[in-house]
C-alpha cells in the first residue's frame, strides 16, 4: 500500500510494524506494507527500529543498494568470541561468512574522496565473522529497496570470530572456504566477494557525503560482506566454518 505524493510518510508506524513481525518471528508481503519513499527515510525507519531492539550501535554491516548507493544497518544481537557463538535460529534463515573490519581511526566525512589505500590504512584488525538474515518482508530487497534497508537489510545476528591477518583483505579471493553443518558440506569453494573486495563498499560508505556526521569513529566494527553468498541453514545446529584451512568459527544456533 503505497502512500500517496502529499502523506507524510509514518516513519514510527513503518518501525513500529517491523518490530513487531521480528518479535514474533513472521514476515509478510511487500505490498503489505507502506513503502519508504527514498533511502534517507527508510533510514529514520532503520534507525527507530533499532532503538526498539535496543541495538548499541558500533557494529555494522555495509552493502550496496541496486542502483549503486552504499548503505549501513547495526549487527544485533552481536557476539565477539573466538570460540563457539550462541544465537538464536529463525526457520528459512541464512548465513554468510565475511571478513569484518575495525577502524583504527576515524574517517570523518571530508570534501575530497578517501582512496582505498586511506581506507586500509585505516583498519586495525581484521576478523572472520559470520552474519545471519531472517527479514521481515517474504521478497527481502527484491521488491523494496528502501524498505530492505528499514529492516536493517535483513541482519538477525552476527558473530565477530578470530582476528586473522590484515592482508587477508586483500587476498582473501585466493583462499578456500568450508562450511558444514552437522558434519554436512554447505559450501565448499573459493572465498568470493560480490564486487572482488572487501573493502568496496565500506570505501563507497566513506566517500557518502550525506551519510551521519558521527559515523565510521574509531573502533567501529563494520563487515564488509559475504564470501559465500547467502547460505540456507537446513536448520538449527552447529555450523562451522574454515578458511584458508587455519581460520576457524564455530556458531551454535538455537532453536
Amino acid at each position: 500500500m503505497n502512500d500517496s505524493p502529499s502523506t507524510v510518510f509514518d516513519v514510527q508506524a513503518l518501525a513500529d510494524s517491523l518490530y513487531g513481525l521480528r518479535e514474533a518471528c513472521r514476515s509478510q508481503a511487500t505490498a503489505e506494507f507502506s513503502l519508504p519513499q527514498n533511502l534517507a527515510t527508510a533510514m529514520q525507519a532503520q534507525q527507530t527500529l533499532a532503538a526498539k531492539e535496543g541495538v548499541p550501535g558500533n557494529a555494522w554491516k555495509v552493502a550496496m543498494s541496486p542502483d549503486k548507493h552504499a548503505v549501513v544497518a547495526p549487527l544485533h544481537p552481536y557476539v565477539e568470541t573466538s570460540r563457539d557463538a550462541e544465537l538464536p535460529y529463525l526457520p528459512g534463515m541464512k548465513f554468510e561468512v565475511e571478513i569484518a573490519v575495525r577502524l583504527g581511526r576515524s574517517l570523518p566525512i571530508k570534501s575530497d574522496l578517501y582512496s582505498r589505500e586511506e581506507i586500509y590504512d585505516a583498519v586495525s584488525e581484521a576478523y572472520l565473522g559470520a552474519e545471519l538474515l531472517s527479514s521481515a518482508i517474504k521478497e527481502g530487497g527484491t521488491l523494496s529497496f528502501p524498505l530492505f534497508v528499514a529492516d536493517r537489510i535483513g541482519n538477525r545476528g552476527y558473530v565477530l570470530g578470530p582476528a586473522v591477518p590484515k592482508t587477508l583483505v586483500d587476498t582473501v579471493g585466493e583462499a578456500e572456504l568450508i562450511v558444514t553443518q552437522g558434519g554436512n558440506p554447505i559450501y565448499k569453494g573459493p572465498a568470493k566477494h560480490p564486487v572482488g573486495d572487501v573493502l568496496a563498499w565500506l570505501v563507497a560508505y566513506a566517500n557518502d557525503s550525506a551519510r551521519p556526521a558521527n559515523s565510521l569513529k574509531a573502533g567501529a566494527i563494520i563487515t564488509t560482506g559475504a564470501l559465500s553468498g547467502a547460505m540456507l541453514l537446513p536448520g538449527s545446529g552447529k555450523v562451522e566454518v574454515l578458511l584458508s584451512k587455519a581460520h576457524a568459527l564455530n556458531v551454535v544456533l538455537m532453536a
